[in-house]
């Protein structure tokens, strides 16, 4: 797409065109001055190694977020230092220090770190606003692709709003809102930064979509598929992290699992456990009950139940619509800690 504007570009430019200006400043919209995004963002961006006490490793990459050398990421990033192991952080000018888990959630995958040095005379990120993006738009993603650290991709906002469940091992990461880009991301991207033209951080590089091989297996690199957590989702679950060491997530307070109508269709939800005194028992569900719809939606998977509290806070009001012996009833549930 780039390359055609700029070809439509320089046919303007050279018949003299009045149109030349509007469709330059169209191309400069298009891209970011990568050089400059790069001498500014870099500075603030480490290459994170994982290194559990078994010997596995694993490497990622990481932003500075905070005075005091704290540094946002994803929460697999680190997950492989465990108990025993410990994270060792490179600067953009090669310099190493440890470093501390400051707190995790697994929901989000982010996680907060903290330099041993407190990354003394290194720049903390520009935060920037995920809310007023918009498709097209130009970005960077800078990190440690495959290990090559300071590593810098251009690209575009391909489309917003995405959710992405994202299995791993044993848990499920929920990407809430991500921002999809067609800026290239492969392993070792992970935690890294997403940025605009500015060098402002829009969002932290979380996952990529590959190809599935013959065998229905999914592998390899980028294919222009690559998913990014919003700074507005991921500020306020690093801040609770930096000051509590966890995020806190309202809960609905049941259990339920997806079931299917007599001829195939999804029926909904089939609520399998209420906690005693939760968000769910004041709100009058039972076990038995089949939830049909979540916030207005047709109720699929349990996922949507999970994504409700990672989007909103406790006294919150996640509308149901509810099932019960045959008949159909719109639940208020207010969300609880």
């Amino acid at each position: 797409m780039v390359g055609g504007v700029l070809g439509g570009a320089i046919v303007h430019v050279t018949t003299g065109s009045s149109r030349a200006t509007s469709v330059s400043r169209a191309v400069s919209d298009l891209v970011c001055d990568a050089t400059s995004v790069a001498d500014t963002v870099l500075p603030s961006v480490v290459t994170i190694s994982a290194e559990g006490a078994d010997g596995s490793a694993g490497t990622g990459t990481g932003e500075i977020f905070a005075e005091g050398g704290y540094v946002l990421t994803n929460q697999h990033v680190i997950a492989d230092a465990g108990d025993g192991g410990r994270i060792v952080l490179v600067y953009t000018d090669g310099t190493r220090t440890t470093a501390t888990l400051v707190g995790e959630d697994v929901a989000t995958d982010l996680a907060v770190l903290r330099a041993d040095d407190g990354a003394e005379g290194r720049p903390v990120i520009a935060l920037g606003s995920s809310a007023d993006l918009e498709v097209g738009r130009p970005v960077v993603a800078l990190g440690a692709p495959m290990g090559l650290s300071s590593t810098v991709t251009t690209g575009v906002v391909s489309a917003l709003g995405r959710y992405v469940p994202v299995p791993n091992g044993s848990v499920v990461h929920h990407l809430v809102d991500a921002i999809q880009t067609d800026a290239a991301v492969n392993p070792g991207n992970s935690g890294g930064p997403l940025v605009d033209c500015d060098g402002a951080l829009i969002g932290v590089n979380a996952a990529i979509a590959t190809v599935p091989n013959a065998d229905g297996v999914s592998g390899g690199g980028s294919v222009g598929l690559g998913f990014a957590i919003p700074v507005g989702v991921a500020e306020p679950v690093a801040e609770q992290l930096m000051t509590t060491g966890s995020a806190n997530h309202p809960v609905v307070g049941l259990a339920a699992h997806a079931v299917t109508a007599a001829d195939g269709s999804p029926a909904g939800l089939l609520v399998s456990r209420v906690a005693s005194g939760g968000p769910a028992d004041a709100a009058g569900l039972r076990v038995g009950d089949v939830i049909t719809a979540v916030d207005g939606a047709v109720a699929t998977t349990a996922d949507q139940l999970v994504v409700a509290t990672l989007t909103r806070s406790a006294g919150d009001v996640l509308p149901l619509t509810v099932e019960r012996d045959g008949a159909s009833q719109d639940v208020d549930l207010v969300l609880a800690r």
